[in-house]
């Protein structure tokens, strides 16, 4: 039983049961197959809708965060992720997002090879929004990256 993430935007990482080797991800790169990884933004929103215990990540950088990003998600930016790896609960099924998908694959991909279940959003937030759902705060948006 790990720890409840705590909802983005309120400064903090999820905590979770994450022990020290959690930290020792492997370097991020763009390799891999990324059909088993991806799923996309429908499923994403039944999964949070469904309650589940499911970290949805945004690793975008903060002032693309600031212009908009998805309710009740976690801000860890994609170059801080590597040194906040151990606090991303790998009890609970994580699915990262940014802009369009390439940082959210490769961050996927990084925590599948650290033994997590770990997914991109297909398409980002782009996406996401593109596709009529909301963003937060009200009148957000997609920034530029």
């Amino acid at each position: 039983m790990g720890s409840r993430p705590i909802p983005a935007g309120r400064g903090e990482p999820a905590l979770g049961r994450a022990g020290p080797s959690d930290a020792r991800l492997m370097s991020m790169s763009a390799t891999g197959e990324s059909s088993q990884i991806d799923i996309d933004p429908e499923r994403v929103a039944g999964w949070l809708a469904e309650d589940r215990d499911l970290q949805l990540i945004d690793v975008r950088e903060s002032h693309e965060r600031d212009a908009g990003y998805i309710e009740g998600s976690l801000h860890i930016e994609l170059q801080k992720l590597t040194s906040l790896a151990s606090t991303v609960d790998r009890e609970h099924p994580v699915v990262f997002y940014c802009r369009v998908g390439a940082r959210s694959e490769m961050a996927a991909q990084a925590f599948r090879a650290a033994g997590f279940e770990a997914h991109s959003m297909s398409g980002g937030l782009r996406r996401w929004a593109a596709e009529g759902r909301a963003l937060s705060p009200e009148g957000g948006y997609v920034a530029d990256h």
